[in-house]
């Protein structure tokens, strides 16, 4: 594989990870809140209001509605909802997730950032019908929230990729909120594991095809069958009508081809894409190497794009 010179001694210093992280789920989640404490403390950037809305089963969902700090009083701002990765189980648990921030600094917009529902506790569609929820109470009370309802935007990493992704399929084919953009990083989009990088990718010191075959056991249950494009989005027969997307991948990745296919596919559809990868980088990357440059140029990138999107 090639490796980033950046990130040649972090990649050979990483340990080797669990071959099922799904087999204790309470230490995989008690791992990843300890990979991302150092970035989970107060940001002077933004202001964070905490509540909870109804949920399609009449679940709470938590929500954190987050502002830029220097906004003033009656600013209309774009929206955006966002959606934390962590392979549909884990993620960050103690919100509000740091990329939710950098979005709201980054593009100038009101974030709400979801807490959806977990697997495997509560396996598709908990999560997605959530985040939809969410999608819905945002541009319902767009005035209230100081959201400019024609532009809202979704975005999210890994598993918030997918469920970003699967936003997008959902309010097209249930005439829902108007998505004026999609943000996929590093998405997690086809249950299949048919692509070379799936199948090639197999270092147990990152994520990896087997791991992310166990992902999708754990959010679809046992003898999972056929996906639902609203689980899986890659198995959409049709992307026409979809918003226009950012599509983020690495090149150390099992999902880097299903990105990228997507994303030749969304172009196919008419769908105005921007597709940006990273070469010698596994996936979320930025975690393990956060203040390397070329960590800090792909998270100025996508927020690039991003503001651009929402601020013609």
């Amino acid at each position: 594989m090639y490796v980033h010179p950046e990130l040649a001694d972090i990649f050979a210093a990483l340990p080797e990870r669990p071959a099922d992280p799904y087999a204790d789920i309470e230490a995989t989640r008690a791992h990843f809140r300890a990979l991302m404490a150092p970035r989970m403390g107060p940001d002077p950037r933004v202001t964070v209001e905490g509540t909870a809305i109804e949920g399609p089963d009449g679940n709470a969902i938590e929500l954190q509605v987050i502002r830029p700090a220097d906004a003033a009083e009656g600013e209309v701002l774009p929206g955006v909802v966002y959606i934390h990765g962590g392979g549909f189980a884990y993620g960050e648990l103690d919100g509000p997730s740091p990329m939710a921030r950098d979005a709201c600094a980054g593009a100038r917009a009101v974030v709400v950032d979801v807490h959806y529902r977990l697997a495997p506790e509560h396996r598709f569609p908990a999560g997605v019908e959530d985040c939809y929820a969410a999608l819905c109470w945002m541009a319902d009370r767009a005035a209230a929230l100081g959201v400019d309802p024609d532009r809202i935007a979704v975005a999210g990493a890994s598993a918030g990729g997918a469920l970003s992704a699967a936003m997008t399929l959902m309010a097209r084919d249930r005439q829902g909120p108007s998505i004026a953009y999609q943000c996929l990083l590093i998405p997690c989009l086809d249950d299949r594991g048919e692509t070379v990088s799936f199948r090639s990718l197999t270092d147990r010191r990152i994520t990896n095809g087997p791991s992310v075959a166990r992902t999708w056991d754990n959010y679809l249950g046992p003898g999972r069958g056929e996906a639902s494009p609203y689980a899986a989005p890659a198995r959409a027969e049709d992307l026409r009508g979809l918003p226009p997307a950012y599509v983020l991948t690495c090149g150390m990745d099992p999902l880097r081809d299903e990105g990228v296919d997507y994303a030749r596919r969304l172009i196919e559809a008419d769908v105005p894409v921007e597709l940006h990868h990273v070469p010698g980088a596994w996936h979320f990357f930025e975690g393990f190497a956060p203040e390397s440059a070329i960590a800090e140029a792909t998270t100025a990138h996508w927020l690039r794009a991003l503001r651009t999107a929402l601020h013609p």
